[in-house]
């Protein structure tokens, strides 16, 4: 059976380790290209902006075959064409993009390097999801009375940052995929959306670094059972920014920019580090770092700077590294 053949932007070195990243649904590789910040100065990443099949610009799956498996054994395929079947790779998943590559990794865990998830998906099904309350703590009705609804709906439903800038970050990131996301095959992949088997239960435990990006605010797929997956990434970095929802990474841009560079920084070191579990809680109303001990984890010990992200500053300011 054919598969659609993929559409991607490729940033960096061609001659670094690739990073894939994989999106979530109804918007496509576009939506994470902001992220693409973290690299500056890095020669050594080769970057790979995918776009999934009936989102942006990749055709939509067969009819027959359009589940989550079907498109894991799509990105899988990708990549490997992408990358080469036998060459180490790395994956950042947002949302659906999430399960995904937790997909993947559980299939090819020596070939994968390091994970990064910002606000992934873990249980495909929304009744069995523990989500937060969606507050919005930077309203702004000035600006979301005066857009076209059809434009705003969805960043004023998971948005929690409501500012101008924010309403920027997501006109240029996130509506051009909405717009040409293929509805249909929505509609079929929603019938099918779940994928066969617990990524973590066939994969065990994976040792390489892993980043884990949540919003207190998020009503989509909340924080909570995010933490449920730490046991099964020892060398993991849990994080759940405070004013942030769904959409952590255009609510709280350089938060989440700064972790995806440092998660990067550790990849180089990764066989070099094994420390203390730790997870962490930016609140930003108090502008300062709750840190919480996960007993019984082993986890990077890394060291993130503490982050003045108040409703009044639209910048946060970095201590201490």
């Amino acid at each position: 059976m054919a598969q659609p053949q993929p559409y991607y932007a490729i940033e960096g070195n061609d001659n670094g380790l690739s990073v894939v990243f994989v999106h979530g649904m109804g918007v496509d590789h576009r939506s994470l290209m902001m992220l693409d910040e973290a690299f500056d100065g890095n020669d050594s990443i080769r970057r790979i902006y995918l776009d999934l099949p009936g989102f942006g610009r990749t055709p939509a799956l067969p009819e027959n075959a359009c589940g989550l498996p079907e498109m894991a054994d799509w990105l899988q395929t990708v990549i490997d064409g992408l990358v080469g079947k036998a060459t180490p790779f790395a994956m950042v998943g947002n949302s659906m993009g999430g399960a995904l590559v937790r997909e993947v990794l559980a299939r090819e865990p020596r070939r994968v390097v390091g994970m990064a998830l910002i606000a992934p998906v873990v249980d495909p099904q929304h009744a069995g999801r523990h989500v937060a309350e969606h507050v919005v703590a930077n309203p702004n009705p000035k600006l979301t009375y005066s857009l076209p609804q059809e434009q705003v709906f969805d960043f004023i439903t998971m948005g929690v940052n409501q500012s101008f800038d924010a309403w920027r970050r997501y006109q240029r990131f996130i509506l051009p995929g909405v717009a040409l996301c293929d509805r249909a095959a929505c509609e079929r992949l929603d019938q099918r959306y779940w994928l066969d088997d617990d990524p973590e239960k066939t994969l065990g435990t994976y040792a390489g670094p892993v980043l884990i990006v949540t919003g207190k605010q998020d009503q989509i797929v909340g924080y909570e059972d995010q933490q449920a997956l730490l046991p099964h990434y020892p060398n993991a970095t849990f994080v759940t920014l405070d004013n942030a929802g769904h959409n952590a990474h255009i609510d709280q841009p350089e938060a989440v920019i700064t972790l995806v560079r440092e998660w990067v920084a550790h990849m180089a070191f990764a066989p070099l580090r094994r420390r203390s579990a730790e997870a962490y809680m930016y609140t930003s109303d108090q502008c300062q770092l709750t840190q919480y001990t996960l007993h019984g984890i082993s986890f990077f010990d890394i060291v993130i700077s503490m982050f003045a992200v108040s409703s009044k500053t639209s910048a946060p300011e970095r201590t201490g590294l």
